[in-house]
């Protein structure tokens, strides 16, 4: 893996000499990245995470770690060769009990990544990867449309499985009936959201005390929907939502706030049907009952 890496490494520091222990590879100026390298089957998560990455540096750079190589979307040898990737290193402990850096990736968020906007639309360049869930994204010119596909890229998983039938059945109501009441009436434009915002992917750097966060699934979409699974999991201090919040107010209609946060939590309780099974499912129909009767 040292001949993958050392020609970038080599072009980023000409003169330094370079300590591989992967994934941490140390240069004699004191330097660390960040290296892996996965199987032809991964190329895909590698592209979308390198892109994601790339995109949300673009939007807030230092909030999320910086990609200094990796294989390209547009990158004809890729399918060949074994995809790669190298960023710089970040040390990072949890965020959950420093309600000040708490505070500050709410602002963050609100001011940088989340007024960060697309020209093409709601959704994504590439394919993207919700834990090991793919997301076809491409674009969409509504957010309405956008959110029904995603949702329903996830029920035709599940309807894959050969279980979940009541689940998918009133997950197709949500895309029908739900998803239009409440997304069509929404004056938004698409901006950058990290896509899979748990407290698991999301933390301190050690070194500058400024919170970062990693691993993401990004899009553009409304973005109310990126802090959905923050609140189904917990770990951010309550200071995350209201500084955010302070900085960038809910979306008009305030009083359907709630609704849609259902609504977007329950992308990600059909993701975790999807990727751990019944435990999340009876989750998911509490949220679809919800929602249904609201909306009917």
């Amino acid at each position: 893996m040292d001949k993958i890496f050392l020609p970038h490494l080599q072009k980023i520091e000409p003169h330094a000499h370079f300590t591989f222990s992967f994934p941490i590879i140390e240069s004699s100026m004191g330097r660390k990245y960040y290296a892996k390298v996965g199987s032809l089957s991964e190329r895909e998560q590698f592209v979308g995470e390198a892109e994601s990455l790339r995109a949300i540096h673009n939007g807030a750079p230092g909030l999320a770690p910086q990609v200094l190589a990796a294989v390209g979307p547009d990158d004809s040898a890729a399918t060949s060769e074994r995809p790669y990737f190298l960023s710089e290193y970040r040390n990072i402990a949890s965020l959950a009990s420093n309600h000040k850096a708490g505070e500050e990736l709410g602002m963050r968020l609100a001011t940088e990544l989340h007024v960060y906007k697309s020209t093409m639309g709601f959704g994504f360049h590439v394919p993207t990867f919700c834990g090991a869930t793919r997301q076809d994204n491409g674009w969409h010119q509504t957010w309405e449309e956008c959110y029904s596909a995603m949702i329903g890229n996830l029920l035709a998983k599940l309807r894959d499985k050969g279980r979940f039938s009541e689940l998918c059945t009133k997950g197709e109501q949500v895309r029908s009936k739900v998803i239009p009441f409440l997304l069509r009436p929404l004056e938004i434009e698409p901006v950058l959201l990290h896509g899979d915002l748990w407290s698991g992917n999301a933390g301190i750097d050690n070194f500058s005390g400024q919170p970062v966060i990693f691993d993401p699934s990004s899009y553009y979409g409304h973005n109310e929907a990126d802090l959905a699974i923050a609140r189904i999991f917990g770990g951010f201090p309550r200071g995350f939502f209201e500084k955010y919040h302070e900085h960038l107010p809910k979306t008009e209609p305030v009083d359907q706030y709630d609704l849609r946060a259902d609504l977007y939590e329950l992308y990600h309780y059909l993701n975790h049907t999807v990727l751990f099974g019944s435990s999340y499912a009876g989750s998911a129909l509490r949220k679809i009952t919800v929602l249904l009767g609201a909306c009917a």
